[in-house]
């Protein structure tokens, strides 16, 4: 696939009343996600790095468009930059998962950008693809800027 899969994203931005740190620390806190997005039942960090951060985790998710037990392999190495990148390691419905958070400074508080890219075992219509990608990071955004601005 190469190169249609990386424009064949949805991406959606959000800013939220919160310095870049304290956001990134709500997104770094995996296990606490079931307290504040809906969609997820149960988080659970499999491994994490020696700075704490999750490497592997564990989501049960249960959104209308989508019911999944996902396991997800994160990447910080940019988190210095604002940047936190995850691919999926195992699901019994996707066959892949690309998503990233890009948060950049902006005003008083930080511009946050969702980029989601979902590839399901079983085809899906792109035009439905597309709306189950949009619908789950406008949640996201959403259910992260109110427990940021929260902290």
């Amino acid at each position: 696939m190469g190169k249609s899969e990386v424009a064949d994203k949805t991406a959606q931005t959000i800013h939220i009343e919160a310095d870049p740190s304290t956001v990134m620390g709500v997104i770094a806190d995996i296990a606490s996600y079931p307290e504040w997005v809906n969609e997820y039942q149960d988080c659970e960090v499999l491994e994490a790095d020696p700075e704490g951060y999750p490497k592997t985790a564990r989501l049960v998710l249960d959104a209308a468009v989508l019911k999944d037990t996902m396991v997800l392999a994160y990447d910080w190495r940019e988190v210095d930059r604002g940047s936190v990148e995850w691919t999926l390691v195992s699901s019994s419905l996707l066959k892949s998962l690309n998503g990233a958070y890009r948060l950049s400074p902006k005003g008083s508080g930080t511009d946050v950008t969702y980029e989601l890219s979902v590839d399901l075992i079983i085809p899906m219509i792109g035009l439905l693809k597309r709306k189950a990608e949009r619908r789950l990071t406008d949640t996201a955004l959403k259910d992260l800027k109110k427990r940021a601005e929260a902290e």
